[in-house]
């Protein structure tokens, strides 16, 4: 009512300035006189006109006059008036609001976003017409937080004094619950596998700390960002994740639905580079065999993204400090053409970058993250991947920036927008199958104390086991670009039953890791131990003579190059790791040597065959002290499906005591030909071989001769409590002392 009548008012006035003819010509203002203000000073009401005394005044200023104080949003009506060279100018204030009331909502901090949100404050000038937007922000707040139901109103209560107070009742509801995630249109892959994508879960009643199971637009935002990328990264060039949208079903619970139209697969054609006449050639020629590889190859961002590095790489390492690389694509057919052409920019450097929008994390944090620094030169390449290098982090909701051109053409500002989000989690897992069951409960911080430190906690029970540890992980200690891990851990692996022995231990440990080479990484670390060994009063004569406490300071280190395409599921390139356990001080000198390689090839969309190989060694550095029973090895239950945990390998007496040496090899395919109309269901044939064989001591049954193979299927359900997995196994060969296992479950759920 408010907004209606004052722009009445202002059109009429208007009208009568244009058509009134009491002057023609601009004269002087010799007086200014304000009438109708209270609160708002006529010196404020003045200056705010924009008119002052001795200044020519004619329609046009008397106009402009009126318009500057109506935009100060303190009046309700305004008049102008000029006759006989004295202004007169009359308002009508807006009420103040002298309060602003949030019932229906209990919790402090949730008023306070409110607040903070509206635009409408407390001792501000009242209008009207601000109240539909504010209301619509308030409930725009509460569906980011899956409150979709929200029934909000106000009122609008005159105090008689010029002030009013704004009262909103609000009855949030509940909040919508996801029951059912579904994938429509040309979507190309199962349901199963774009599960395993989105962050979005389904609601269910294990669920109760899970807050991924309501509605909430940010997360939905990212899931189909997520679809997207995964989608490029498959070759599918023309992805559109349509829409995203929630079909309600009762007054709390929605089913999510992402249409997505997966386009036809798109493939690698040729690719080729256009450098600069002064830069040689022969520096860029790594870039050629990348190129040949990737010819035919299915399309692919990350590909492109690798390129991108490697140029930068290569300008870092040549000193071309001043280059671009600019991207242009041709589609043919189902090929696509990329061109890189790498270009010499003029010279311009960084002369200030801000960090805008961190409250929680440290300045300083999020400097030593970046590549490009104050007063470097302003490479493009090296400035995209700063930006990328923080979005990488995973403690920001969203990282965006702008360049600022300055006065001076040599100079750039670069304004980094941070938006951070909840680093928190917690987190729970249990799991039921053919060897128990398990549970595990962790809670987490990732960016603690605003600098990008991680705190971990968790504890894990299991059917012989129970583990508990605490990690600590600064991401850039002392400035180093390495990241500092320290941990505790308190381990109790109860195996009097079946193998007679408990094992109570207790460790310490130090260690960094960091990427020596592209894509090869170092991890050394130092752990200190203590352990105590007891048996059962049936044990051999070998467990008995280890029973006792036990003292180890350990040198561990890793070497992995992993040339894979995605650190998780991936479906291209291979993962290469040693690792080596050496005895610093130990009341028992022993060794640990091992190997892992691992293969994939995706032979087409979900259809990926791994090749992989497994290789244990731990031995004695004294002569007639044998490995200690905790530390002897055995075949992963993964690794040789088909047998029973453990009950593979040398023996003594009834008890399986484990080998020196264990060696695996697996080749694995998806099948997604099989089942094809079941969405939920994946499923892989396998073949494992391998062995476990080496004693210190004679008092054995040993058929170390024998090689262990199996073959089978593996199939995998997502189901309303979780994924289950069981697998199918037949012997191809076996020692007469193993255990077989042809059938196996698994399970598990997270919530």
């Amino acid at each position: 009512m408010y907004i209606s009548s004052m722009m009445f008012k202002y059109l009429l006035y208007i009208l009568l300035i244009l058509f009134k003819t009491t002057f023609a010509y601009s004269e002087i203002v010799n007086d200014i006189k304000v009438n109708g203000n209270d609160r708002v000073s006529k010196e404020t009401v003045i200056l705010f006109s924009d008119i002052k005394k001795g200044d020519d005044i004619d329609n046009s200023t008397l106009n402009k006059s009126l318009k500057n104080l109506y935009e100060t949003n303190f009046f309700e009506d305004v008049k102008v008036s000029f006759d006989n060279q004295v202004l007169l100018i009359t308002v009508k204030e807006l009420p103040v609001i002298q309060e602003i009331i949030i019932n229906g909502i209990k919790r402090k901090t949730t008023v306070k976003e409110i607040k903070d949100v509206i635009s409408l404050k407390e001792k501000n000038p009242f209008n009207q017409a601000q109240i539909k937007n504010d209301l619509n922000l308030i409930l725009n707040l509460f569906k980011q937080t899956g409150y979709y139901l929200v029934d909000a109103k106000v009122e609008v209560v005159d105090n008689n004094n010029g002030t009013v107070n704004i009262v909103y009742n609000i009855n949030r509801g509940e909040r919508a619950s996801i029951t059912k995630i579904e994938f429509i249109g040309d979507k190309k892959f199962k349901n199963r596998k774009l599960h395993s994508i989105i962050t979005s879960e389904e609601s269910k009643f294990w669920k109760f700390i899970s807050n991924k199971k309501y509605l909430n637009i940010e997360r939905i935002n990212l899931d189909k960002r997520l679809l997207k990328n995964f989608y490029l990264n498959k070759g599918y060039y023309n992805v559109q994740i349509n829409d995203a949208y929630s079909s309600i079903i009762n007054n709390e619970e929605f089913i999510l639905t992402f249409n997505i139209d997966a386009g036809k697969k798109y493939f690698f054609g040729d690719l080729t580079i256009n450098l600069p006449e002064d830069f040689d050639p022969k520096k860029f020629k790594n870039l050629n065999k990348t190129f040949l590889d990737l010819k035919g190859k299915k399309y692919s961002q990350n590909d492109i993204q690798k390129i991108l590095d490697e140029i930068d790489k290569i300008a870092l390492f040549e000193n071309y400090e001043f280059i671009d690389a600019n991207v242009t694509e041709t589609v043919n057919n189902d090929k696509i053409d990329f061109n890189f052409d790498i270009l010499e920019t003029n010279k311009v450097y960084v002369k200030k970058i801000n960090i805008l929008g961190n409250n929680i994390t440290s300045e300083e944090f999020i400097r030593n993250q970046l590549i490009v620094d104050e007063g470097d030169p302003f490479n493009k390449i090296l400035y995209n991947k700063s930006i990328n290098i923080l979005k990488s982090k995973g403690i920001f909701g969203s990282v965006s920036s702008r360049v600022i051109d300055t006065d001076e053409n040599d100079q750039k500002i670069i304004d980094l927008i941070i938006e951070e989000k909840a680093t928190g989690e917690i987190s729970a897992a249990a799991g039921f199958g053919t060897d128990g069951s398990s549970i595990s409960l962790g809670i987490a911080e990732n960016n603690f104390n605003g600098k990008g430190i991680n705190l971990e906690g968790d504890i894990s029970i299991g059917k012989d086991s129970v583990k508990g540890s605490l990690s600590y992980t600064h991401p850039n200690f002392a400035y180093s670009d390495r990241a500092l891990t320290t941990s505790l851990q308190a381990t109790t692996t109860d195996k009097l039953k079946d193998y007679g022995y408990k094992s109570s231990l207790n460790r310490a440990a130090l260690g960094t890791s960091y990427q020596q080479f592209e894509n090869f990484y170092f991890s050394p670390s130092i752990s200190i131990s203590s352990e105590k060994i007891e048996t059962a009063s049936n044990a051999s004569t070998a467990y008995k003579k280890q029973e006792g406490s036990y003292f180890d300071t350990l040198l561990n280190y890793s070497l992995s190059y992993d040339k894979t395409n995605s650190p998780f599921q991936p479906t291209d390139g291979f993962y290469s790791s040693f690792f080596q356990e050496l005895p610093l001080a130990s009341d028992q000198l022993t060794i640990v040597n091992g190997y892992t390689f691992t293969s994939y090839n995706e032979l087409g969309d979900d259809f990926v065959v791994s090749a992989g190989i497994y290789t244990r060694a731990v031995n004695s550095l004294e002569n007639n002290k044998d490995v200690r029973v905790s530390k002897r090895l055995y075949a992963p239950q993964r690794r040789l499906r088909g047998f029973e945990t453990g009950k593979v390998g040398p023996k003594d007496g009834e008890d399986y005591v484990g080998g020196n040496y264990v060696a695996t090899a697996n080749i694995s395919t998806t099948v997604p030909f099989i089942f094809q109309t079941l969405e939920n269901t994946d499923v892989k044939i396998f073949f494992d071989a391998g062995n476990v064989w080496g004693v210190d001591y004679s008092n054995t049954i040993d058929e170390s001769n024998k090689l262990r193979s199996s073959t089978g299927v593996a199939v995998e359900f997502l189901t309303p409590v979780g994924p289950l997995s069981f697998s199918f196994a037949e012997t191809i060969t076996k020692a007469s002392t193993d255990v077989t296992e042809s059938f196996r479950f698994q399970l598990g759920t997270t919530f």
